[in-house]
């Protein structure tokens, strides 16, 4: 598995901080020199240098019983993402949730200056023992590796000025709100109409008010109240759909939806293959509450199905219909482009098919740089005493607003 590499670790740590930082990560000094101190090709000795030190790739380092990631040691781009967000100070306690390969706590002992001010935490025993031999091996030896149920977190050593979860949960666990100071930050990837976001909190007044919200993907945090459903709905099995527990759904009803009448709607709406496009999705969490999650297999015929992107597509359920969006090469000169639409199958298809266009025409004003306001509110939070969408999960509320509607804007309401 060892490749041949021409360059020593120090090089292409370099190289990777360079890369990192030209995407717009480790925008905070403090970030950049705890990723140059910290030799990340020793948390990973099972890959090569080149892997180690791929600004883009996870090491999978643990997976359970049918090959799915159990652990990994995130892309170092994510990492650095992730700290910026999380804005660590020299002398704050610092609990991780999801102890991985022990990088990421070998980091915040670098931001906080202190080792035994971090605390990491996770389920599986073989984690921790990798992540507790590859720390005393770098010389961390202060950071508390636990093992345990990490929504539980870790209130012996507690409370914390920062938490961060490096797994992914469907909600924000009671517990870590117990956990936290009055003014801490938590961030956290936080999983909400079947997309996942890398979202930081500010703790004040009893509520966690987001001030950054970041596309990201992580191994689900195991828990036994987790939310997001899913069921086939094909015959064969292949085609998913995935929803929140608070969404009316009933999956019954929408297998075969594919093999129903379609109807297809174009948005007039174009991108270029390289352009972030994952606001529509995010916004339509705010604007519509029937918004889910499509997945459906790299080598599924497109006339049976075809989404924007196969494997994880935003979809709108509304009953026996369902309409999901899609993309096709733009008719024109000059560079590639891609049209924006929509295909609906059911009752309601041409309803749903024109309804995702008008969204994505609303999106295309500011394209990504205009992201909603997200709040969480602990669950008995009155529901008179919010504004905005409202996304109910165990622990938690979430709300979402933007800051002004647009004069054409409209939110359906179940």
């Amino acid at each position: 598995m060892n490749h041949a590499t021409t360059s020593s670790p120090a090089d292409l740590r370099e190289t990777m901080i360079t890369s990192v930082k030209q995407a717009g990560y480790a925008q905070r000094p403090e970030v950049e020199r705890a990723l140059r101190r910290v030799p990340r090709h020793e948390f990973v000795p099972e890959a090569d240098l080149d892997t180690a030190y791929d600004p883009w790739q996870a090491v999978i380092t643990h997976r359970f019983t049918d090959g799915t990631a159990l652990s990994c040691a995130s892309a170092p781009s994510v990492v650095a993402m992730m700290l910026d967000q999380l804005a660590v100070e020299p002398g704050n306690a610092v609990l991780e949730i999801g102890a991985g390969t022990g990088y990421n706590a070998s980091l915040l002992a670098e931001l906080t200056n202190q080792d035994t001010h971090v605390v990491t935490i996770d389920l599986d025993g073989g984690v921790t023992t990798h992540a507790t031999r590859n720390l005393a091996a770098t010389g961390y030896h202060g950071v508390r590796v636990v093992t345990g149920d990490g929504a539980l977190g870790v209130p012996e050593h507690g409370p914390y000025d920062r938490i961060i979860a490096t797994v992914s949960p469907w909600d924000i666990p009671t517990a870590w709100w117990q956990q936290l100071t009055p003014g801490a930050r938590l961030v956290v990837p936080l999983r909400w109409r079947g997309q996942t976001r890398s979202v930081a909190f500010a703790h004040h007044n009893g509520r966690l008010v987001a001030d950054s919200i970041e596309l990201c993907g992580f191994v689900p945090l195991v828990t036994d109240d987790d939310g997001e459903l899913s069921a086939p709905i094909t015959a064969d099995g292949t085609i998913h759909l995935h929803w929140d527990r608070d969404q009316p759904v009933d999956p019954t009803v929408l297998h075969g939806v594919l093999d129903r009448p379609s109807n297809t709607a174009w948005s007039g709406v174009s991108i270029a293959g390289d352009e972030p496009h994952d606001g529509i999705w995010l916004r339509l969490t705010v604007t519509d509450l029937r918004t889910c999650r499509l997945n459906a297999p790299a080598d599924t015929p497109p006339e049976i199905c075809a989404p924007i992107s196969p494997l994880r597509a935003p979809a709108l359920v509304d009953g026996t219909s369902l309409a999901y969006l899609t993309l096709r090469r733009h008719q024109g000169s000059g560079p590639s482009r891609w049209e924006l639409g929509a295909i609906g199958h059911g009752p309601a298809a041409t309803e749903l098919a024109t309804h995702l266009c008008d969204e994505l025409r609303a999106w295309s004003i500011d394209r990504d740089r205009r992201k909603p306001n997200l709040t969480a509110y602990p669950a008995d939070t009155p529901e008179h005493e919010l504004t905005g969408t409202i996304i109910d999960k165990a622990h938690s509320k979430l709300v979402l607003t933007y800051d002004t509607d647009e004069p054409h804007e409209h939110r359906y309401r179940a």
